[in-house]
Parts: C-alpha cells; sequence; structure tokens
C-alpha cells in the first residue's frame, strides 16, 4: 500500500520517532508498505516519520536493492565532505549539506536480528539523512543561517 508522505513542515517532521522495543507483524506490514512508497515517490531512502508514523524505521535503496534499518544508531563517524540532497518531504528542493563522509550504523533488520554496517558515499549520506529524520531533523535544518538566506529569499 503507498502511504501518503508528509511534506514540510507538517509538524510530524520535527518529532523523534519512538525506539521500537517489540517487533510485531504490524512493523513488517509497515515495512513492506515503506519500500513500496519510496519505490513509487522515486526516493533513495524513507524513515517511517515521513509518513506520519512515529517509530524508528528507516529503509534505503542506493543501486543494491532495500535495506531496512530498525532502531538505527550511528557508532562512528569520519572525515567530511559536501553534496547535493533532496528529501522526499521537501519536494523540488536540491540543496547542498555537509555531512559525514564514512559512517558505522548499528541496527535491526526486518526479522529483529542485530546487524552493523560501515558506510560510505551515497549510503552514508542516505542513512544520516534518514536517522535525521528519526530525530525530527529536515535538510532545511542543516542550512546555515546565510546558506537559507541564499537559497529561499535569492540574496
Amino acid at each position: 500500500m503507498i502511504l501518503e508522505l508528509k511534506h514540510y513542515p507538517d509538524p510530524v517532521l520535527k518529532k523523534k520517532a519512538k525506539k521500537i522495543k517489540e517487533f510485531k507483524e504490524e512493523d513488517r506490514k509497515l515495512i513492506k508498505d515503506m519500500i513500496e512508497t519510496m519505490y513509487k515517490n522515486k526516493g533513495i531512502g524513507l524513515a517511517a516519520s515521513q509518513v506520519g508514523i512515529s517509530k524508528r524505521i528507516i529503509v534505503v535503496d542506493v543501486g543494491q536493492g532495500p535495506k531496512v534499518f530498525v532502531n538505527p544508531e550511528i557508532l562512528k563517524k569520519q572525515g567530511r565532505e559536501i553534496s547535493e540532497e533532496g528529501c522526499l518531504s521537501v519536494p523540488g528542493k536540491f540543496l547542498k549539506i555537509k555531512r559525514y563522509k564514512e559512517i558505522s550504523v548499528k541496527a535491526l533488520d526486518e526479522n529483529g536480528k542485530e546487524f552493523k554496517i560501515k558506510a560510505d558515499g551515497l549510503l552514508s549520506c542516505c542513512l544520516q539523512q534518514e536517522i535525521d529524520h528519526l530525530n525530527g531533523i529536515l535538510i532545511l535544518n542543516r542550512l546555515s543561517f546565510w546558506q537559507k538566506l541564499k537559497k529561499f529569499f535569492k540574496i
């Protein structure tokens, strides 16, 4: 089922998502629907909060098939780089965002099994953006005051 995307300035996007304590069948259905919604909207990542659900679940696909991260945590961060990012909750905007170049993430998969992954490049960027969503942070929040003035007021 395709879920309704929430767009800025919807207040749900500013809320911190709740950790999943017990993995249920409804969570597996949500994951399936999130993946379908992400593909339908031509995205490479989607957080449950972007569809109005306060659960710490993200799905990503940067070209190697869909990956599921439940209760993801960034364990290590290295280097910095700036890349252009878009967001399904901020349609039509592409912004230069500074992120960590490499990260290590710990999470549960769709079966509740813990795993760790090292990510760089597009996967690192995508994971950081989706984890930001779980913490109520949008790409707009990552812009400096001057970047916002330039981008939105053409200064």
